[in-house]
């Protein structure tokens, strides 16, 4: 072996624990030897398609055992694993599968109408797998995922699937993200680093990999989680992985939309021990729906809840532990460049506070002139990661450059989110820079900002943006989801919530502007589209 490699890994865990559970989607349930089996099936379909070492392959899927299986059958045939937001338009889905030079789809039978629209404008794709979900009959143009999934050859005789360039830990997992601005670019991990970063220490050697090792080590089933939030972004994935790593299992929820009783009672169901969510977008739903059913659902095998890309209010973290104090809350300061930031966990009565993070072992915090932020400075700075990280961009070594800079002689990723550290030495959160407002000479960071204003008991969601003022360049507005029925009380005071914002921050970041809005539509990963809201809002006050 070089290096270590999730096929490798897996392999051994389905090997060693075969009856033990792998995947579970409502009834559909599949064993460590089920999952390798089929995933085997797909890659050998895969390599039959005249692919080649690191040909890169999409996967435009909802949560489903599906999803998991086609990654696993990718990291077998020593191909790149494409995630595909399944929000986005035809334009988009063109970019993208260009873009990665993608050669091969699988996708959910909902999406057939939509990938019939772009099949001629990425040629370069000559393998469609059509996942049945009950939306229609598997067009033509397309092959059964199922089919593939389950064709066992003579020829096997048992063996797991490997392409004739075998695997290595340089292959590559490649995680697209689109951020807040520009468009999405692939983030390119080599297995080897990512492995070490999301499996438990004791599961491998920092330096090569021992399958032996991991087999001794495998006396029980794993731990049990389920990725509330989408698997085709980082945070879903990489909890995921890191479970699937230790012989645990993942679950799946079978609505594709949010569903917050759906979520409560598979969690009891199952027995889950962990779930992964995106902040207060998951976060508060779970909290009113537990203050509305106190009684309703056991969560005695949850102890773990964790969020990333999303800040986490310390407000909801608060009341979540009201009802079960022994969870630990685990809000990881990450990002698909950088992962290990920084992190904070709160558990029994005490939360952390609302963007404060304790500054990961390899973080640090350096100014614009290249000098350390000095805790309790009051400076502002970029935090950068050492260690382990991308190799780069897709296609786009500017960008890479940009972001991966060698300092002291040392490689960092340096993604662009801005902080100041506290007297303590935590690390107080404020934003990505790209999104950063200048009003009339002073940086604005939004999510300070918007965190501010979610404090406010009227106040669901929120997002700020800069649009232009003629005096200031630009000025601070914001668009505010108001809890419940509050908008239809007329209960959403615009000039209160300025005054709040004004109680907790400097005057200038405070809003000049507040529109209120039945949805700020956040994507299931809980992003936001920043340069739409800012364009919109632009619109709104001018017309006002």
């Amino acid at each position: 072996m070089s290096g270590w490699n999730f096929a490798d890994v897996w392999e051994t865990i389905a090997d060693t624990l075969p009856d033990a559970p792998a995947l579970v989607h409502d009834d559909r349930r599949l064993s460590w030897s089920e999952l390798d089996h089929r995933a085997d099936g797909v890659a050998r379909a895969l390599i039959a398609a005249g692919t080649a070492h690191q040909d890169k392959v999409a996967q435009y899927l909802y949560n489903a055992n599906e999803y998991v299986e086609s990654v696993f059958a990718c990291f077998k045939a020593g191909l790149v694993p494409v995630n595909t937001n399944y929000r986005y338009t035809e334009d988009e889905l063109a970019y993208l599968w260009d873009n990665s030079d993608t050669v091969a789809v699988m996708f959910h039978g909902a999406f057939a109408d939509r990938v019939a629209s772009v099949r001629d404008r990425v040629p370069n794709v000559r393998l469609w797998l059509w996942v049945d979900d009950g939306s229609g009959p598997c067009p033509a143009w397309a092959t059964p995922y199922e089919a593939a999934a389950v064709e066992r050859t003579a020829a096997a005789n048992g063996a797991h699937a490997v392409a004739p360039w075998g695997r290595s830990g340089d292959d590559i997992y490649m995680l697209y993200t689109g951020g807040t601005t520009g468009m999405p670019k692939g983030v390119m991990w080599r297995q080897h680093d990512l492995y070490r970063l999301l499996s438990d220490s004791t599961m491998h050697d920092p330096d090569e990999p021992d399958l032996d090792a991991v087999r001794n080590r495998l006396t029980r089933p794993g731990p049990i989680t389920l990725p509330a939030c989408p698997l085709m972004h980082g945070t879903g994935a990489f909890s995921s992985f890191g479970i699937l790593s230790l012989g645990g299992s993942v679950v799946t929820l079978t609505n594709r939309r949010f569903d917050i009783t759906e979520l409560l009672d598979t969690i009891e169901r199952e027995g889950v021990n962990s779930i992964a969510i995106v902040g207060d977008a998951f976060a508060k739903p779970m909290l009113d729906a537990l203050d509305a059913n106190p009684d309703r659902w056991d969560l005695s095998s949850l102890y773990i809840v964790l969020s990333s890309g999303v800040m986490w209010s310390e407000a909801t973290k608060q009341g979540l532990l009201r009802h079960r104090p022994s969870m630990m809350l685990v809000d990881v300061f990450s990002s698909s460049e950088a992962l290990g930031m920084g992190q904070s966990i709160s558990g029994g009565t005490s939360a952390t506070a609302t963007a404060r993070f304790v500054l990961g072992t390899r973080s640090r915090v350096l100014t614009d002139d290249g000098r350390d932020v000095q805790p309790g400075s009051g400076e502002t700075g970029m935090v950068a990661l050492r260690g382990l990280g991308p190799v780069g961009y897709y296609k786009d070594a500017e960008k890479t450059a940009r972001t991966f800079r060698v300092i002291d002689g040392e490689r960092y990723s340096i993604p662009g989110d801005y902080a100041t550290v506290e007297a303590d030495g935590t690390l107080r959160v404020l934003g990505r820079g790209s999104v950063c407002i200048n009003t009339g000479g002073e940086k604005v960071y939004p999510e300070e900002v918007e965190e501010v204003l979610k404090e406010h008991p009227t106040v669901r969601d929120a997002v700020v943006v800069g649009i232009p003022d003629d005096r200031f360049g630009e000025v601070v507005c914001a668009w505010v989801e108001p809890v419940g029925d509050a908008l239809d009380r007329g209960g959403v005071d615009e000039d209160s919530l300025i005054v709040h914002a004004k109680s907790r921050l400097a005057g200038y970041k405070a809003p000049r502007h507040v529109l209120l809005t039945t949805s700020i539509g956040r994507s299931p990963a809980g992003k936001v589209d920043y340069a739409r809201l800012k364009r919109e809002a632009a619109a709104a006050v001018t017309a006002s």
